[in-house]
């Protein structure tokens, strides 16, 4: 185990100083009046139990005494330690009301706090470019963000109304033992707060450090799980139950050993701080009961002092708990705030104006990129779309094709050159007006868990039914969805997966013609259907695409030959450019490539 001084040790408090930092703010916000005094009265209700707690073993002290005095248990006596009892009793509801009002008056401001924090990380996972994304795993990501919105909620609470709290309540105490009983008694006292503070601050950071191990085979059995989940029909195809079930087994058996050591660990400061809190409550009263027999102090007295010895070493106790539950919070925040700290990739420029599309026009200057410095995917492409043109990017895989679709669409930025959109660089507008210029098709289109209505509707929120049936049929699905029994509140599952790859494909092409946009980008959008639907789709995309500029990436060739010019690449490289006929007459690449898929062609077809 490493010392609490090492480098480590270090940059671990500069990361929970700068976590605290970061929650502070949303006890206490600018402008905001209404956060303001409820935390004001909050912290006044507070203040207000804790004045009413230490005066409450005076009371009970007062009646004791009064019971034990000289005149027995005559009328007199009675009647005023009846009235004693009763301020006794007050003072105690008193105190549980303070503490009520306290928690009713902070909820909202507590509530505020943890959907705030929730949104601004959820906002800042989705402003996270195309490459992080890639690079992580969505279950590990949730589960990075369940934590670390829990520990905020936790961390505002428990900074509020348990430290600064305790040690208002502790000095009150200190004050009343020191000047209505016996310094001696303050002394003991003032030891065992120390001695407990300093244990449990030791073995708590040994405890942090077993709770990370254990936050990292959590996430990595969540993240293993929902991998799983998410490929149930490949785990399927492969028989692979058994091997997904032993990887998760395996995670989990990683996170039970630490899960143990955190038992082990809690069991063993709960010893500590138990033994230091009652070898202290022991000494005192030993302490009092002396006072008492030496008639230095009443009965009453050693019951205030066993009253106030609870009231400190109950807190202390609740203190341990704290000091534990905020160290873990912190690392579980710590992951949150790590990740809004992370600035995305791709970024506006300040003050960028939003992109104004005229004609449509795409236009790429010597286009370099590369995902990997060592592995250059464009190798200087250049070309000019017209306004109202439909261009064909082709060639074979790995040749760059769907890249520049990405680049088009600005997931990344380009290495070198540029790529404008009607004289405008992309980069000098903001990233919103780029994605409402530019609807989609993807290779694979992924439908959220709803219905067919509102996955067709996710083109464009404001659009009436019509005109979403009006998509659909353009999509020539309309007819397939009326046919279902919930028609078009059907349910797509999971990714769609209820749906056929064509019919997901369809849903993909109505949502993108909903959206009605200047510039479409067809990513094998039609690879998924069948050659009947395929050519049903393929005339209501060019329908769609009539004023429109459309650029359109295939791997298939006989869907674009009605481009008006056709892009063959090859290793990144422009290698022939034109029509069909005029590629076909010059009987270089693209010739080759269509001579290829027309033999495939013919023999998928006498093999049928």
């Amino acid at each position: 185990m490493k010392s609490i001084g090492t480098p480590q040790d270090q940059h671990d408090r500069k990361v929970e100083i700068r976590v605290i930092a970061r929650v502070a703010p949303y006890l206490w916000p600018k402008g905001q009046t209404w956060v303001k005094w409820r935390v004001t009265v909050a912290l006044l209700s507070l203040i207000m139990a804790k004045l009413v707690a230490v005066a409450t073993p005076m009371i009970m002290g007062a009646a004791v005494d009064n019971l034990s005095g000289d005149g027995g248990a005559n009328q007199i006596l009675m009647l005023g330690a009846i009235g004693l009892t009763v301020a006794y009793g007050l003072s105690r509801i008193l105190e549980s009301a303070f503490q009520q009002l306290r928690d009713i008056v902070f909820a909202k401001v507590g509530q505020r706090a943890l959907r705030k924090v929730g949104l601004e990380t959820f906002q800042h996972i989705h402003n996270m470019s195309l490459r992080y994304h890639l690079s992580r795993q969505t279950g590990g990501l949730s589960r990075v963000m369940e934590r670390g919105v829990k520990g905020v909620s936790f961390l505002l609470r428990f900074l509020l109304f348990s430290i600064g709290p305790l040690a208002l309540q502790l000095i009150l105490i200190s004050i009343a033992l020191a000047t209505l009983f016996n310094i001696r008694y303050l002394a003991v006292i003032a030891l065992a707060v120390i001695a407990y503070v300093c244990f449990t601050a030791v073995v708590t950071e040994w405890r942090v450090k077993i709770r990370k191990v254990m936050n990292d085979q959590d996430k990595d059995a969540n993240q293993k799980a929902i991998d799983s989940l998410l490929n149930f029909e490949t785990v399927k195809y492969f028989g692979a139950e058994m091997r997904e079930s032993g990887r998760y087994d395996a995670a989990m058996e990683g996170y039970e050993a630490a899960a143990i050591k955190t038992s082990y660990s809690l069991g063993f400061i709960n010893i500590g701080q138990s033994i230091i809190i009652n070898t202290a409550m022991i000494a005192v009263m030993i302490m009092s009961a002396q006072d008492v027999v030496a008639g230095r102090a009443s009965v009453g007295g050693f019951v205030a002092v066993n009253a106030y010895i609870m009231q400190v070493m109950m807190p202390l106790n609740f203190l341990g708990f704290v000091y534990r539950e905020i160290r873990q919070a912190l690392v579980d925040m710590s992951e949150m705030f790590s990740l809004l700290e992370q600035p995305a990739e791709v970024q506006d420029k300040e003050n960028a104006p939003p992109l104004k599309v005229k004609g449509g026009c795409i236009e790429l200057r010597d286009v370099h990129f590369s995902y990997d410095p060592e592995r250059p995917i464009l190798k200087g492409v250049t070309l000019r779309v017209e306004p109202g043109q439909t261009w064909a990017i082709v060639g074979s895989s790995g040749s760059g094709k769907s890249t520049l679709g990405r680049l088009l669409f600005r997931f990344y930025d380009v290495t070198d050159g540029a790529l404008f959109i009607d004289g405008q660089d992309i980069r000098d507008v903001t990233q919103r007006s780029l994605h409402d210029a530019i609807g989609v098709v993807p290779q694979d289109t992924v439908l959220f868990n709803d219905t067919i209505y509102y996955n067709i509707a996710y083109g464009r929120t404001d659009a009436t039914t019509d005109q979403v049936e009006n998509a659909a049929r353009a999509a020539q699905i309309h007819d397939f969805v009326k046919s279902l029994p919930m028609g078009y509140d059907t349910t797509v599952g999971e990714r769609g997966l209820k749906l056929s790859g064509g019919e997901k494909q369809r849903v993909g092409i109505a949502r993108t013609l909903l959206k009605n946009p200047p510039i479409l980008l067809l990513d094998e959008a039609t690879s998924a259907l069948d050659s009947e639907t395929e050519h049903e789709i393929q005339d209501s995309l060019i329908q769609m695409g009539q004023g429109r500029t459309v650029l359109t990436i295939a791997h298939r060739l006989s869907t674009v030959v009605h481009a008006d010019r056709i892009v063959v690449l090859e290793n990144g490289k422009i290698v022939e450019q034109g029509c069909h006929d005029e590629l076909m007459l010059a009987a270089g690449r693209y010739a080759h490539l269509w001579n290829l898929q027309l033999a495939e062609n013919g023999r998928d077809m006498h093999q049928d």
